[in-house]
């Protein structure tokens, strides 16, 4: 599990952009094949993208999940923590030391 006081930013060679009714990130300045490949972000995978900013702790981020979607802290918290270790393989957020 990752630290409450563990801090992420977004690679700025990622886009979000919001197609119709999805959500995606879009991987920049890579190889033309790379383009294939779009990432769909649901639930409140969106919402945890916006809120990542190099600032936000991850509690503080699992913190905003709670207070604005119906669900219980351990639940946020782990959805949160899978998120962030979902987009840490892709090279879409780092960690800040």
């Amino acid at each position: 599990m990752l630290s409450k006081e563990s801090r992420y930013q977004k690679n700025p060679d990622f886009v979000f952009r919001q197609i119709a009714d999805e959500t995606i990130l879009v991987p920049i300045r890579r190889s033309a094949a790379d383009l294939e490949c779009l990432y769909a972000l649901d639930g409140v995978g969106p919402r945890v993208w916006e809120l990542i900013d190099g600032q936000r702790t991850v509690g503080e981020i699992v913190a905003a999940i709670v207070e604005e979607y119906d669900v219980e802290t351990a639940t946020a918290q782990a959805d949160v923590a899978k998120f962030l270790s979902e987009l840490a393989s892709l090279g879409a957020v780092e960690r800040v030391s």
